[in-house]
Parts: C-alpha cells; sequence; structure tokens
C-alpha cells in the first residue's frame, strides 16, 4: 500500500488552511478515504512547501501553541486565570479547580490535537525521504522544518503528561499499539532531533513576517529542553547564540512588543484570513463584569508593583461600583487586524532563560544583566550583582511571570521546572503534588492497553 497523506497535508496542498480534529484514535490517525499519495504530494518544493503549510495552519488553528489552547488552560490551571462560568460542563471548570478525571473532554482535546499533527509532521518526513524528483536541498530543509514542528509538539506534551507515546511514522501498524517512552529518554530523543534539525535549517526567515520556525527557533527550543535535563551550560551556549543574533532586539517599547513586525519576535503564527484577530484578544477580552469565562487573578495582577510598566500596558482594569477586574490586552485589534500575529517565540525568553542558565551555574555576576535587562525595560529598578543565588532564581521566576502571563503556558512550565509547583497550594484549594502530570485521557487507554499505566493520582 502507498504511503499516505492525511486530509490536512491535501488541505495544505490546495491552499486551505484549516484542520480537522476528528480522528477516533490521534495516535493511530487512520488514512481517511479522501487520501493522497505521497509521491503526488512531494512530487516538487512547491507542493511539498504547501503541505507543511497545512501543518501550519493546525498549529494555528488548534494546538499546544494555539493562543485559545493549552497557555489558557494551563493558566487557569496555576494560578494567573480565574473562571467566571462555574456551571460550565466542558471540562475547563475543572481544569480551573484542580479537579481533572481521565474522562475530561478538554484534555483529551490538547492529547488528541498534537498527536494528529505530530502524525502529520511524519507524514511529510517520510514523503520528503521517498521522493524521487525532490532536490537533496529542499528534502533536507523541508523535513527539518517538520522535525522541528514535531519535536516542539513532542516538548509540550511531555511537559504536561510525562511518559508519553513517541510516533515516527504513519504506519498504523506499529502505532496502534505503541508504548509509553519514559519522560526523560523523551527529552534525549528530542535533543537528537534537534541536533539533526540544526544544520539543515537557516537563521534567515523563509518569509520576512517570521511565521515559519528557523535555525534560531529550533536553537531556542534546544536551550529550553537542555534546561529540563539540567544541562545548564549547554544551555548558555544555545541562548547566547540566540541572543547575539543581530535579527532580535529586546523591544523597549511595550507596546510594540506583540506586533508583528516587532525584532523582538522568533515566531508567530499568522491567523487564517487576512484581517482576522488572533485568538488571544478574543479568548481574554471583555468589557461587562462580571466577566463571563476568563480574568486575571488578583494574584497575577498583585504581584506587579506601580512602577511596573506591563501592568499598565499589558492588562486592562474593568470596574463597576467598587469591584475591578483585569483582563489581558496584550493583543489590542478586536476587528481588522493588520499588525498582530500570535507570539510564540520571542528573545524577551532567551534572555530570562540565559539568565536562569547562569544562576544555576552560580554565575551570579553574569546572569543578573540579563535579567536587568528585562526590569528596567519595564521600568523596574536594576538587581545588584551581588544578589544571593537562591534571591536571584526567585526573582527570574517572578519576572517570567510579569513577562508571560497568559502566553504559551509559561506560569506552568518555569514553576515546574524550578520545582516550585507546590506554591500552589496557597492560592489552589485542591491542588496535590500529582498535578504536575495530566491525566493520560481515558478514551486513549481503553484503545491502546499499551499506554497504561495511568499516571499518579488519577
Amino acid at each position: 500500500m502507498k504511503t499516505t497523506i492525511k486530509t490536512l497535508l491535501y488541505a495544505g496542498l490546495i491552499g486551505t488552511m484549516s484542520i480537522a480534529v476528528s480522528c477516533e484514535k490521534m495516535i493511530d490517525a487512520e488514512i481517511p478515504a479522501n487520501q493522497i499519495a505521497s509521491e503526488m504530494v512531494f512530487a516538487d518544493a512547491q507542493t511539498a512547501e504547501a503541505a507543511l503549510a497545512g501543518i501550519y495552519a493546525g498549529l494555528w488553528s488548534n494546538s499546544p501553541v494555539a493562543g485559545d489552547q493549552l497557555s489558557l488552560l494551563l493558566s487557569l490551571y496555576t494560578d494567573d486565570l480565574d473562571f467566571y462560568a462555574p456551571s460550565a460542563t466542558n471540562g475547563v471548570n475543572e481544569i480551573f479547580r484542580n479537579q481533572l478525571i481521565p474522562s475530561n473532554i478538554v484534555v483529551y482535546g490538547q492529547w488528541a490535537s498534537a498527536y494528529q499533527l505530530i502524525y502529520s509532521c511524519n507524514a511529510v518526513i517520510e514523503g520528503c525521504e521517498n521522493s524521487a524528483s525532490m532536490s537533496v536541498q529542499d528534502k533536507n530543509r523541508i523535513s527539518a522544518e517538520a522535525l522541528l514542528i514535531r519535536s516542539l509538539l513532542f516538548s509540550y506534551l511531555q511537559q504536561v503528561f510525562g511518559d508519553i507515546p513517541y510516533p515516527v511514522t504513519t504506519n498504523y501498524l506499529i502505532n496502534q499499539s505503541i508504548s509509553k517512552t519514559p519522560s526523560a529518554e523523551v527529552l534525549e530523543r528530542i535533543e537528537s532531533d534537534l541536533d539533526d534539525v540544526i544544520p539543515a535549517l537557516s537563521d534567515q526567515y523563509r518569509n520576512t513576517e517570521r511565521i515559519y520556525l528557523n535555525k534560531k527557533s529550533a536553537q531556542l527550543l534546544l536551550a529550553k529542553v537542555c534546561m529540563l535535563q539540567n544541562k545548564y551550560s549547554e544551555a548558555e551556549d544555545h541562548l547566547k547564540t540566540v541572543i547575539q543574533s543581530p535579527l532580535y532586539q529586546v523591544q523597549n517599547d511595550l507596546t510594540k512588543t506583540f506586533k508583528k513586525s516587532s525584532t523582538n519576535i522568533i515566531w508567530q503564527l499568522k491567523p487564517a484570513n487576512s484581517g482576522d484577530a488572533t485568538k488571544e484578544i478574543f479568548a481574554y477580552y471583555f468589557d461587562y463584569v462580571p466577566p463571563y469565562n476568563y480574568a486575571l487573578s488578583n494574584a497575577l495582577v498583585s504581584s506587579f508593583s506601580t512602577a511596573d510598566q506591563r501592568k499598565l500596558r499589558w492588562m486592562i482594569p474593568v470596574t463597576v461600583g467598587s469591584t475591578t477586574w483585569y483582563r489581558a490586552a496584550k493583543y489590542k485589534n478586536l476587528t481588522g487586524n493588520t499588525d498582530e500575529y500570535s507570539v510564540v517565540l520571542r528573545i524577551e525568553e532567551a534572555y530570562l532563560l540565559l539568565a536562569e542558565s547562569l544562576a544555576k551555574q552560580g554565575k551570579i555576576a553574569e546572569a543578573v544583566p540579563y535579567l536587568n535587562t528585562i526590569r528596567q525595560r519595564a521600568g523596574l529598578n536594576a538587581l545588584p550583582v551581588t544578589v544571593a543565588p537562591d534571591v536571584l532564581l526567585s526573582e527570574i521566576l517572578k519576572e517570567n511571570r510579569k513577562e508571560f502571563f497568559t502566553e504559551t503556558g509559561h506560569r506552568f512550565f518555569d514553576l515546574k521546572r524550578l520545582n516550585q509547583l507546590d506554591q500552589l497550594s496557597s492560592v489552589k484549594p485542591n491542588w496535590k503534588a500529582s498535578f504536575e502530570l495530566w491525566p493520560i485521557p481515558e478514551k486513549e487507554l481503553l484503545l491502546n492497553p499499551n499506554l497504561k499505566p495511568q499516571n499518579n493520582g488519577y
């Protein structure tokens, strides 16, 4: 039977920027009836690029990095967002209250959308390998970009679910009974894949709007994986390579941080249609009280000093009587959007990660200036280079929260990386240590018993 490509890739081929998440089992991702042979899709670089564009469309519409997906859910799961729809039956309330069960449909949705895109990445990789007509250069570049996207998705799944299946093929017979890969091994495999990816990618973007991943995106992701493995020296090297690139500068004008032309942006996702607003603004916008769904938590709002310009520029108060709620306002355009895309990676993250990696190595005097770059642009005083190591790490964690609230799950990932998730027990009544992982979706365990055992606590 010929290797085949999912409807998603066919949609990319014909230019339809959309993705459907409807497979019963996303690890299998069974071949749909309206399939297309891989040798046809990959007859040349142009059609292969179209298939890859379909994956990018899926990242924007429904994936862990989509602006209204995992970033929102993890903000609720931790302490950056409050939920104001207690009667909701869609699974979100259970996430907010830290009362997850394996049958939660939102948890399943995050798992399913990620694995469908992983399947599509594997299809692109296989299609490039099997193409007899594409140039070696095009094969290497396109498959490297697909492998980078796959690595990104696996990194999110590993952080949220721990031990996970690691499919690297579209072969149904293999994937239908795949077992989980231990979490530490997942990180090792991602690291190995990224080591392969980086030489095949260029620093220069395929599109000036930075909507496609490049070499520096891969190096930043590799640094993040190294941080999770306590490889702080290696992370330092990768982060310095990113920061020293002339492509990027910290955006000192906070009103421009999320404008699509800003040079602080490493990678962003373009809305499906011209003029569409970002998913973030629809997720967090409200101009009525109490909010119907989400508002920034009091714990987050109170963490900002009056001098911090990020509170002024990136939050908007909505007041009735004596009560004020705050909404995230990093994105501004509800309609007629021409200058905002959804930012996934930006250079400010590299600065704070580099400060952390240096602090973990005891290089305090070297670490502090990177932290101060972020603090001072927000209107805060610089920390002295004589600050104690534990105080420095605490300040880095605080800056991550204030810099990246409601972005790509930062609060959860930062607390977890620094072994500080127990902080949540003081503000989240149902919090337990085992909640550092979400449950493996019940539906997946029923379809594939090799994914057992269930994560601890569920």
